[in-house]
């Protein structure tokens, strides 16, 4: 899920960075280390906004730049164990596909796609299935379940695992298939029971 959190931190003006708006020159040093990190605890920072900067500011010595503290807004996105998220399949290979889920891609493993042997057309980027003779490409919107989270603290990457194995998961144009065939049997059912009742005998 996405979140908007309220950070403070000191952060360092250098000496050729004075002559600029002092909220600019913030602006740039806390782009350069927080927007694209991941972090245990924030998840992927995405973007760093609303930024507030003390103008009075520390000289360290031994160090010609200042010192200031800073109030700012990160927007970060932390993936959730058993969350669900819809996302467009941005790669496919025989192994599975990749989803894009906020700023990552997150993998869904063939084994986790559907219940079906699966087959991979590499010529055309298609995961198919045998039996349902249903198909996974680059662009199709799909929607699954997070099942496992990996962010590498302090570094620039992380793995994210999902599943489409269960009800009401998997491409969209599939689960609107299967929402069409509930009805139908829903419509069904409810004709049935209707024509049961109107053939039940009256009592003497």
């Amino acid at each position: 899920m996405f979140k908007l959190l309220v950070i403070e931190d000191t952060i360092r003006i250098p000496p050729h960075k004075f002559g600029d708006p002092i909220t600019q020159a913030g602006h740039e040093q806390l782009k350069m280390k927080y927007e694209g990190m991941v972090d245990d605890e924030l998840g992927y920072v995405v973007a760093v906004t609303d930024i507030k900067v003390n103008p009075t500011g520390k000289i360290i010595p031994g160090d010609g730049a200042t010192y200031h503290k800073a109030t700012f807004s990160i927007l970060t996105y932390y993936p959730k164990i058993q969350e669900i998220i819809e996302g467009e399949v941005v790669e496919t290979a025989d192994f599975g596909a990749f989803i894009r889920v906020g700023p990552i891609d997150a993998l869904l493993h063939v084994s986790q796609l559907m219940n079906d042997f699966i087959s991979y057309d590499e010529k055309q980027g298609v995961l198919m299935g045998k039996e349902t003779r249903r198909r996974l490409s680059a662009g199709d919107r799909v929607r699954a379940r997070i099942t496992a989270v990996s962010l590498a603290s302090g570094g620039r990457s992380g793995k994210i695992g999902m599943t489409a194995r269960q009800p009401f998961l998997g491409k969209l144009e599939w689960l609107k298939e299967e929402m069409k065939k509930i009805e139908k049997e829903a419509e069904q059912e409810k004709a049935i029971q209707k024509s049961k009742k109107q053939e039940k005998p009256l009592d003497d």
